[in-house]
């Protein structure tokens, strides 16, 4: 299983959000390019970035901020947060991310991001509200349940799929694996779990878990919660 740091990074700096309210965030660096290095030296081999106001604003904006990260360090990055038509994936991966999320674009057009799949490295980003997909920043609740998106990826070429409980997303509260699970099981592409981890019992559950790949965490480091240096040591 992987360890995904979290960089959310909003007006430039690296912030948290509870339940993806941009008016709960938390400020952890002015320097976000700064924790990479910290993550790196913990033993992390890829950092996930989501680009918040891009998210809302259907656009990237934090770009000076991405490119500083991509400058100074050495591990994997994967970046979302308004990533919607193929000149915004090709412009990233030409600064240097490593894989790109698509978020929204997956709900409203999922054959293009099973046409972006087979040119680059994509990974989809599904939020759920009680089991039902979010878009457009989490401001938007849709009508389509998650599982039921996540399976219409299975077979696509897309590399991961992201899915995030939004009701624990930075409360602390534990990561739902169920929910995780299910969606693994729908699109038999690795999950990556993300929303509410909030400790070493939490890295632990999941990896006993022979359907989920890798985790995100993000308060539950910034936070104190969590010892990333130890739970990157229990993957070895």
């Amino acid at each position: 299983m992987m360890i995904y740091p979290a960089i959310d990074l909003k007006d430039g700096k690296a912030v948290r959000l509870t339940k993806g309210l941009m008016d709960s965030a938390k400020i952890y660096s002015d320097e976000p390019w700064e924790l990479v290095g910290k993550f790196e030296q913990m033993g992390a081999k890829w950092v996930h970035i989501v680009d918040l106001n891009g998210a809302f604003a259907g656009e990237p904006k934090n770009l000076e901020q991405i490119v500083k990260i991509r400058q100074n360090c050495g591990v994997k990055l994967q970046l979302g947060g308004g990533i919607r038509d193929e000149a915004t994936i090709v412009k990233m991966l030409e600064v240097g991310i490593d894989r790109i999320i698509l978020g929204s674009i997956a709900l409203r057009d999922p054959q293009f991001v099973k046409e972006m799949a087979a040119k680059y490295p994509i990974a989809v980003g599904i939020d759920a509200v009680d089991g039902f997909v979010a878009v457009e920043g989490w401001g938007e609740l849709s009508s389509i349940k998650a599982v039921d998106l996540s399976r219409e990826f299975a077979s696509s070429g897309v590399e991961a799929i992201i899915c995030t409980d939004v009701s624990r997303d930075g409360t602390l509260s534990g990561v739902n694996i169920p929910f995780s699970e299910a969606i693994a099981d729908a699109s038999g592409v690795e999950t990556i779990a993300s929303g509410g981890v909030k400790d070493i019992d939490d890295i632990k559950a999941l990896r006993s878990s022979s359907k989920v790949g890798g985790v995100i965490v993000g308060k539950a480091y910034y936070e104190g919660r969590l010892d990333l240096a130890l739970a990157f040591k229990l993957l070895v």
